[in-house]
């Protein structure tokens, strides 16, 4: 077991930063209780189990397996350490409204550009539900038992790069994910060096690599940046829901991704803050209809 502790600069709300995460009910590579935050997680050097809780003001992290280290240089950063809201100010009553609640949040970058990007892709263009499922289908399937007392809580490790391009055909099919989403996770991972040396660029570069890949664009990227690369300027355009919700906050109807980015404007270089600030404070918003029913994609012959 390595340990680290960590004194944020100024008040840190850890469950706000570290929720972004959980990928779902279920999720095999988290868990949070009582006693703070559990990851298992691939990381360059390793597979890792990582727990996070507060000690008196402190951050006190534990991490057990090969990743150990890795993961605890990066601390700072898993904490919003990359992330500075100092110039944020608000343009709107409810952001202004929101934003005491919210200050305690920092966007995270736990530098696993690659991993990140598997999660996101596979959520591409259905819905969370099915997501989840696939996700958990995979990483249970072809990932690693946590290290340390990782195990014993059910936590697996994702499959490394190598291990998620090595996957069958066939088993993405079964768990859910079309051949659209499956070859852009494979010709990603065949690029995960490339891709988890975003960590280390400046945003506009790493923005710019991740985005060369092929079934690679703005939503996905941004998924991939608000949790690996503590970018606060990612707003999740072309989202099902957040351009609904953001608009509709703001302008009291439904708009689409061009009128958000007209009243997120204002935030520039902050715009995915004053997004998740406008989406936390106006509350869910009201579905009317039924509820989508999931697409399969296993062939009808099954």
């Amino acid at each position: 077991m390595r340990t680290r502790r960590h004194r944020p600069p100024e008040p840190l709300d850890v469950d706000r930063t570290l929720a972004p995460f959980v990928r779902g009910g279920g999720d095999p590579t988290s868990a949070h209780g009582g006693d703070g935050w559990w990851f298992a997680w691939t990381t360059p050097a390793g597979p890792v189990t990582l727990h996070v809780g507060d000690d008196g003001g402190e951050v006190l992290a534990c991490a057990w397996g090969p990743g150990a280290d890795w993961m605890l240089d990066r601390l700072p950063d898993l904490l919003g350490g990359r992330d500075d809201p100092s110039g944020f100010t608000a343009h709107h009553d409810l952001v202004a409204r929101g934003w005491p609640r919210m200050s305690g949040w920092r966007v995270p970058a736990n530098g696993l550009v690659a991993q990140m990007l598997v999660c996101s892709v596979i959520e591409q263009k259905v819905t969370g539900r099915e997501a989840f499922s696939s996700l958990r289908q995979l990483v249970r399937r072809f990932g690693t038992p946590a290290p340390g007392p990782g195990e014993a809580r059910g936590l697996v490790a994702p499959p490394s790069p190598a291990q998620w391009a090595r996957i069958p055909s066939w088993d993405w099919v079964r768990a859910g994910v079309d051949g659209s989403r499956s070859r852009t996770v494979v010709t990603a991972m065949r690029a995960a060096g490339r891709l988890d040396e975003c960590a280390g660029l400046p945003l506009e570069e790493a923005h710019r690599r991740i985005r060369s890949l092929p079934g690679i664009g703005v939503w996905t990227d941004a998924e991939v940046a608000q949790r690996a690369l503590g970018d606060a300027d990612s707003p999740s355009f072309g989202d099902y829901h957040v351009a609904k919700d953001v608009t509709l906050a703001l302008d009291g109807v439904v708009g689409d991704d061009a009128r958000m980015a007209q009243l997120l404007a204002p935030y520039a270089g902050q715009r995915y803050r004053a997004q998740r600030v406008i989406t936390a404070a106006a509350g869910p918003r009201p579905r009317r209809g039924p509820r989508r029913s999931l697409p399969g994609h296993l062939p009808t012959r099954w």
